[in-house]
């Protein structure tokens, strides 16, 4: 399995969508670490998932930001 690079602030899609009510595949990243947290594009939540999970997660990395999308 073959995963994108990835890095703060970029925007990716997951395989599965948020459960709200935007059903949004959109995440962006907020923090990079032993734990990513990333925030939905949909809803504005802050989710936290640890990396080997995220690494099973992302679909592809949509694009790369310099800060974080208000």
């Amino acid at each position: 399995m073959v995963i994108p690079e990835y890095g703060l602030y970029d925007e990716v899609e997951l395989k599965k969508p948020h459960p709200c009510s935007a059903r949004s595949k959109r995440f962006q990243i907020v923090r990079v670490g032993a734990d990513i947290k990333v925030k939905c594009l949909g809803c504005g939540n802050v989710i936290m998932i640890d990396r080997d999970k995220f690494n099973q997660r992302i679909k592809k990395v949509i694009a790369h930001h310099e800060d974080e999308i208000k």
